[in-house]
């Protein structure tokens, strides 16, 4: 791994791993254009790579977070007295409903090879970015909803939970599924952008948790260790950005600039791939 290398790919993660235009879809086209799909991107940078986007969120939702550690261990007291206030405290609504919107995530684990080995197929890869482009393009016609985690129900936080193990398919945006299955439930549309980026934590706690034996397993190559904290941390500051960006925009409600991008970047792909074979 070059140090250019990891710049690239920490550029690459942490600006589509929150604009919704599919992080795994970029970093498999990546891979090819970089020749590093010879070589292979190490398994243990990539799980670095997560966990630095993953500081972004917590920069950026930090005090969502820190409500909700709040009353996570305030519920864990009312659960040993057997009280509920009422009504349950925003926050608390927040955890259950990313709770189970986490719980879809499990249906993928027995085919989780099978999923990440799609990354490999650049067709796949290309499809899959010309239908997250079809997934913005709708969220931007559907009626603007009010839900919060005040309102929402657990059907809506299972619904979008089904949207993000769909997205665990390379080429499938996380953000801009889970954004636009939040809209089409009724979510209000800044609400649909703080949840997707808050319910990704566990999604991206627990894939690295599971990518870390096989890291492992694969081999560390320690003197690299280095270079990869440098594609970390350019992955935690674009990704910051990133959030800040998403955010503006969903205050107009507009992502139709980002489905325009995925229908060109998957035409093309599709396109260097037909000439190549």
């Amino acid at each position: 791994m070059t140090l250019f290398s990891s710049v690239i790919l920490g550029l690459i993660q942490g600006i589509t791993e929150f604009l919704p235009i599919s992080s795994s879809g970029h970093l498999a086209i990546a891979e090819h254009l970089l020749h590093t799909s010879g070589m292979k991107t190490p398994e243990f940078f990539d799980v670095l790579l997560h966990l630095g986007t993953l500081v972004a969120v917590f920069i950026a939702y930090w005090s969502d977070i820190r409500d909700m550690i709040v009353e996570l261990i305030a519920g864990a007291r009312d659960l040993a007295r057997r009280s509920t206030p009422n009504p349950v405290p925003p926050a608390r609504r927040l955890i259950l409903l990313i709770i189970v919107s986490t719980l879809p995530l499990f249906v993928v684990l027995p085919v989780k090879d099978l999923v990440e080995g799609l990354a490999d197929n650049m067709y796949f890869v290309a499809g899959a970015l010309l239908v997250t482009g079809c997934l913005l393009f709708a969220s931007d016609r559907v009626k603007k909803g009010r839900k919060t985690e005040k309102s929402a129900t657990l059907v809506d936080a299972l619904l979008v939970g089904v949207g993000q193990a769909i997205a665990t398919c390379p080429g499938i945006s996380r953000s801009g599924t889970t954004i636009t299955a939040g809209c089409f439930v009724g979510f209000d549309r800044k609400f649909a952008v703080r949840y997707s980026f808050l319910m990704s934590i566990p999604a991206i706690l627990g894939a690295n948790i599971l990518s870390l034996k096989d890291a492992f397993e694969a081999g560390i190559i320690w003197g690299d260790v280095p270079v990869y904290l440098v594609g970390v941390a350019v992955a935690a500051v674009v990704g910051y950005a990133c959030i800040r960006l998403l955010k503006m925009i969903a205050e107009k409600g507009r992502f139709g600039f980002f489905a325009y991008y995925c229908w060109i970047v998957g035409a093309l792909t599709l396109v260097m791939t037909l000439v190549q074979k």
